[in-house]
């Protein structure tokens, strides 16, 4: 099969918290006085998918404006804290909420600058199909990966959420392209590779923390993608 273009989710696909989510909730919280270890933050992010597929199951669609994003997150982090033995109440989930949407606290995975311009010297034409606030346009810019996707369908721009499939035909009708001849990358199931097969492209999943080894198409290197693909 020729591909003729590929998609990317964002958040632990292509970005992530510096230098991870649990060690950045630790700092944060090691400031305010609270001492707790990345282990026990690690233990509970099981949390953060249940209220990712609590809200596509609700239509509440979280990223599409400032107040949606920080009610959900708000809520997100009191149930953290309430789960490491932390206070809520006291102002820290403004705190985290703060910390977690400055874009000096984001990084670029190793393996995504490598793939990218493999990719870029191919006839593929390349995307970013995310549920995420409509900022990441500037945190992909400030991590000068912007100009290598000529498509961003991102929901805090958009007001469509992933799993919808209309999220996913936005980009393909954007770019052109037929769902056969597209693929998409991400690194949930339910999120990305399911609805996205569902519609007929290629689904890879990017599983670096070998959350899913029985997935279909599943890559623990962004670096494994253009041979998948058959380029590069």
């Amino acid at each position: 099969m020729t591909y003729r273009a590929v998609f990317f989710d964002a958040g632990e696909t292509l970005v992530h918290p510096h230098p991870t989510f649990p060690e950045l909730f630790v700092q944060v919280l090691a400031r305010e006085g609270f001492a707790v270890t990345p282990q026990a933050v690690r233990a509970a992010d099981l949390l953060i998918a249940d209220r990712f597929r609590t809200a596509a199951a609700s239509n509440d669609l979280w990223t599409t404006s400032p107040e949606r994003s920080r009610t959900f997150w708000h809520a997100v982090y009191d149930d953290f804290l309430g789960r490491l033995g932390v206070p809520s109440g006291n102002g820290l989930h403004d705190t985290l909420y703060r910390e977690f949407t400055d874009l000096a606290n984001y990084a670029l995975f190793d393996d995504v600058l490598p793939t990218l311009r493999v990719l870029a010297e191919t006839d593929l034409r390349l995307g970013v199909i995310s549920n995420f606030e409509e900022w990441l346009a500037l945190l992909l810019d400030e991590l000068k990966i912007a100009p290598y996707f000529e498509i961003q369908v991102i929901s805090g721009v958009e007001g469509i959420e992933k799993p919808d499939p209309a999220i996913f035909r936005l980009a393909l009708d954007r770019t052109g392209v037929d769902p056969a001849e597209a693929a998409y990358v991400g690194d949930n199931p339910h999120f990305d590779t399911v609805p996205a097969s569902d519609l007929g492209m290629l689904p890879v999943l990017i599983d670096r923390r070998v959350r899913f080894p029985d997935e279909p198409h599943r890559i623990d290197s962004l670096t494994e993608l253009p041979p998948l693909l058959g380029v590069g």
